[in-house]
């Protein structure tokens, strides 16, 4: 399994942007589908978006499609979050995931401790 570890979260105000990092314990992304989940207080999990290393495609939830973007780093080392026009909804603490590309969608073997994202209106 691969280590995964995020960073980058914080307080920033509605409109304002954040980028979270999700550092792999010195694997290469390529053979993984990484993926990025959230959950606010009394609510549950949910996808915010993923990437596909072998291919670099990406998909995303609705209500984050056009402001967020997924991206992995030329190292293939580092999974990205930006969040541009943050809003209040968009609060909760951030999990980075992975599985290996062979696996089934949503069997994640790998998991981050989460960090957390608070936009103030």
């Amino acid at each position: 399994q691969v280590q995964l570890i995020e960073s980058g979260g914080g307080l920033v105000q509605a409109g304002g942007s954040l980028r979270l990092s999700c550092e792999a314990s010195g694997r290469s992304l390529r053979n993984y589908v990484m993926a990025w989940f959230r959950q606010a207080p009394g609510r549950e999990r949910e996808f915010v978006g993923n990437h596909y290393g072998s291919s670099g495609s990406t998909n995303y939830a609705g209500s984050v499609r056009g402001r967020f973007t997924v991206s992995v780093d030329s190292t293939q080392k580092i999974f990205y979050l930006q969040m541009n026009t943050l809003k209040a909804e968009d609060t909760a603490v951030y999990y980075c995931a992975a599985r290996r590309l062979s696996t089934p969608a949503d069997a994640w073997s790998s998991w981050g401790r989460g960090t957390q994202v608070t936009v103030t209106a």
